[in-house]
């Protein structure tokens, strides 16, 4: 299942296609609404994946990830909508997106979702 937000992203190329590389994206500004209390949410999002033929593109993949901001996700919900736009938009080899939320009630969360193409 997709987000309304994955005509946001764009990709390029990736300039060495025929190698195995890895690349991590870091968002420690990441911001969402529980879904529940109507509170903010507060996140680190990392995005560690192997290219196949595309690359993300960064201002995109900023917009992308504000684009949530006021709108209401479970912390599984959101990391999990991210992973499956990302391999909709890209189809890398391998991808991980890794959701590291703040501690609200006494309580933090890290959220994991990968994906490959081997599976």
């Amino acid at each position: 299942m997709s987000s309304p937000h994955l005509n946001l992203i764009e990709t390029f190329p990736n300039p060495h296609p025929n190698r195995e590389y890895e690349i991590e994206h870091t968002c420690p500004e990441f911001t969402s609404v529980c879904p529940i209390t109507g509170q903010p949410d507060f996140a680190t999002i990392t995005v560690h994946y192997v290219p196949g033929a595309t690359c993300i593109e960064l201002k995109s993949l900023k917009l992308y990830l504000w684009a949530f901001r006021n709108e209401g996700h479970f912390y599984e919900d959101v990391t999990n909508l991210i992973l499956d736009d990302l391999v909709a938009a890209m189809d890398p080899l391998r991808i991980e997106v890794r959701g590291v939320f703040n501690v609200r009630g006494g309580i933090s969360s890290t959220i994991r979702a990968a994906h490959s193409r081997d599976s």
